[in-house]
């Protein structure tokens, strides 16, 4: 299927289910059309299973099947929504909140993974289902960062507290670069690593690894027991790939050596691909900045922003750096001193609304993808039961991250933050597309490498879309009343740290 057909059908479905939800449901627009989405699929397969031979999902497994959803999302989408959503937030407001932000993004993240990597190996140990922590851990790291795409829109038509809104915001914008530059160290500890030279978005979705790391014995699978009614998903952390020098040639010998991955190597890996992603956003940005100052032609001017995203994310794929940190530094600060120092009234309305425009649509278009997802699904019932159990999981991590941030910041500076901000950004970090994206890649790399142990792919990608599916229906749909009943609603103005 080409891709205009592809995307013929997307956004087609997309208007479709758009203007369903606007005249029936009246939900969140994102909210709505995943639910659409998914009850279009769930009925698909209803159909598929009642009458098999009229051939339901032949369409819909055709196109979700020629659609690669972590590469579209990754190389194609997350640069333009992490622009446009930088674009639109004030720097001055993130600024008095930057110790917040930069403190959620990372020790949060980090403890949220870490947290949600214990407990699932608790959950899945008590479920029978065999995996290695360090794939545990891989979990925690999908379901760490926060997609506040659904609960962002409710936040400000309700009008909390704008520090509220800040932290939100600001954090996810972040914490999306982190998690997967924190995804791929883990990936590289499991043997499915990170190879020199290339960046978190080069290994997300690429074929297959040529490293293996020695984790030791302690530390690897089991020969899945083909005989058993338990699904088995400890995978080894090395592949038989070769049993003598004589039987393969120098360069699949080169392949299979195993390297370490060290605490050194995971420092260089943050400082690089975050640090650097960083650097290449503030270049980016000042120097879209200069050449703005100097004209005044607002279509000149938004194509100048577009070859910032465009060319700036392709830029730090090939400099292996990371893309969504740069995106986010140079939406910045295009939205904030681009804004007031280098456009006219009419190129800021003009940006303004084609960037809004480009939001609305490729989150209409992600948002329906994610529903359609389903059909991609094991639907095993160890699996489901494993993402039911894992949803308090990584409510009960993020609700233990965020506090430990926030009081830690409250006992250090002395100030106090707005009424119930552990209950909102704990209810309110809802996770999404960068969640569905990494377990899709993780199911790819696995397949690539390890094919007889594909069942731990099926597993973390169905406990993921079930923590992802929550936390958009439930956690979208319970924020309006949530803020409504902490007294937080119509507050926009209340300045609170």
């Amino acid at each position: 299927m080409s891709f205009f057909n592809i995307a013929g059908i997307l956004v087609t479905l997309a208007a479709a289910f758009a203007f369903i939800n606007h005249k029936l449901l009246k939900l969140p627009t994102t909210v709505g059309l995943m639910l659409l989405a998914m009850l279009h699929a769930v009925v698909l397969l209803l159909i598929d299973w009642i009458v098999p031979e009229a051939g339901a999902l032949a369409a819909v497994e055709t196109l979700v099947g020629s659609i690669d959803f972590d590469q579209t999302l990754m190389q194609g989408m997350l640069g333009y929504l992490l622009f446009a959503g930088a674009l639109h937030v004030d720097l001055n407001d993130l600024k008095q909140q930057s110790a917040a932000i930069v403190l959620l993004a990372t020790v949060g993240v980090l403890t949220t993974t870490f947290i949600v990597g214990g407990l699932t190996y608790v959950i899945t140990g008590w479920l029978g289902i065999e995996v290695s922590f360090i794939y545990c851990l891989i979990f925690g790291s999908i379901v760490a960062p926060t997609d506040p795409i659904a609960v962002l829109g409710i936040v400000k038509s309700l009008g909390a507290p704008k520090p509220l809104e800040t932290k939100i915001a600001g954090e996810s914008l972040f914490n999306d670069g982190v998690g997967v530059v924190v995804f791929i160290a883990l990936l590289g500890i499991a043997g499915l690593g990170h190879q020199q030279g290339e960046s978190p978005e080069d290994l997300v979705h690429k074929d297959a690894s040529n490293h293996v790391i020695d984790l030791g014995e302690e530390d690897l699978g089991k020969q899945p027991n083909v005989e058993s009614d338990a699904p088995t998903v400890r995978p080894d952390a090395t592949t038989d790939v070769a049993q003598s020098e004589g039987e393969h040639s120098p360069d699949v010998q080169k392949h299979t050596e195993k390297a370490e991955t060290t605490a050194m190597d995971v420092a260089k890996l943050f400082a690089l691909e975050a640090g650097g992603g960083l650097a290449l956003g503030f270049v980016l940005g000042v120097l879209a900045f200069a050449l703005m100052r100097t004209i005044d032609h607002y279509a000149t001017e938004i194509l100048l922003s577009l070859a910032v995203v465009t060319g700036g994310y392709a830029l730090a794929m090939q400099l292996h750096l990371s893309g969504p940190l740069a995106m986010v530094v140079a939406g910045l600060i295009l939205g904030n001193h681009g804004r007031t120092l280098a456009m006219s009234d009419k190129t800021r309305e003009d940006l303004d609304t084609f960037w809004e425009l480009v939001d609305e649509l490729l989150n209409a278009v992600l948002f329906v993808l994610i529903g359609l997802e389903v059909l991609v699904l094991s639907f095993k019932v160890p699996y489901l039961v494993a993402g039911a159990m894992a949803i308090p999981a990584a409510l009960l991590a993020r609700f233990l991250s965020v506090g430990i941030v926030l009081n830690a910041l409250k006992k250090v500076t002395n100030r106090e933050f707005t009424p119930h901000a552990i209950k909102v950004l704990t209810w309110g970090g809802l996770r999404g597309g960068i969640s569905v994206a990494l377990a899709l890649s993780l199911q790819e790399e696995i397949h690539a490498q390890q094919s007889q142990y594909d069942n731990i792919g099926e597993l973390v990608l169905t406990m993921t879309y079930v923590v992802v599916a929550f936390s958009i229906l439930v956690g979208g749909l319970t924020m309006g009343p949530m803020l409504r009943r902490l007294g937080l609603a119509g507050q926009g103005k209340v300045d609170a740290h």
